[in-house]
């Protein structure tokens, strides 16, 4: 085996091991932080004729601050209510950014009587540009909003350092509920990816999926290893 051959296998060796056993090494810092202007989260609200005396409250906040290429996001967008109003939301639309695929998946968490707040997994559909959950209708009150959280997977064609900003939310419902906000967004800066998730996309671009680059419930660290070392050296260097 030549020593270039030798290095890809102690590399590769050593990469299964950290996959393996869970330990992953950072890369590279990437951005330190967003720039002021990337902001992880955003509200409003809406007080007028149509909402009865009642302020609506709506927010968008994405749940991590630096995401990498490959890795899912999830967006969290509340529609509440202050005072006595209470409204029935029956539809949320989630408008993601740019370039972004259908949603992964999404749940919905809101007020079922005598049950409290019960959370549902959705299945979001094309609305626009955007993907929407529905319901007969979400009770909300004071104490008692209406939460989407909505995943999708990040693009791989992003890079580190790239802002990537989600776009606003519309609601349907009961009177002064519909609105659409095109100013309520979600930002997060694009970082580089760590040894696990490098590792792991490596795997996957080899043929080597998840069930098979990653150690399964019965399967031991040697065997996982075992294995992966023998078919990069079945497939040379």
């Amino acid at each position: 085996m030549s020593r270039i051959s030798m290095r890809r296998f102690a590399a590769a060796t050593a990469a299964a091991a950290l996959v393996a056993t869970g330990v992953t090494v950072g890369l590279g810092s990437g951005v330190a932080g967003a720039a002021p202007t990337c902001s992880p989260s955003s509200n409003t609200t809406k007080n007028d004729i149509s909402t009865w005396g009642v302020t609506h409250t709506y927010s968008k906040t994405v749940m991590t601050e630096q995401a990498a290429a490959d890795t899912e996001v999830t967006y969290k967008i509340v529609v509440g209510t202050t005072g006595i109003g209470n409204p029935y939301v029956d539809r949320i639309t989630d408008i993601p950014p740019v370039g972004f695929g259908a949603p992964v998946r999404a749940q919905v968490t809101a007020y079922h009587l005598p049950l409290g707040q019960v959370t549902e997994p959705v299945t979001p559909v094309v609305d626009g540009i955007g993907w929407k959950v529905t319901s007969t209708g979400w009770f909300v009150n004071s104490g008692n909003p209406v939460t989407l959280e909505i995943t999708y997977k990040v693009p791989g064609n992003v890079s580190v350092g790239d802002q990537v900003v989600s776009r606003g939310i519309s609601t349907g419902g009961t009177v002064g509920v519909a609105e659409t906000f095109s100013n309520l967004t979600a930002c997060f800066t694009v970082r580089a990816k760590n040894a696990g998730e490098s590792v792991n996309g490596s795997l996957d671009g080899a043929g080597l999926g998840s069930s098979d680059g990653q150690m399964s419930s019965t399967g031991s660290i040697s065997d996982v290893l075992g294995d992966t070392i023998s078919r990069i050296l079945q497939n040379g260097s």
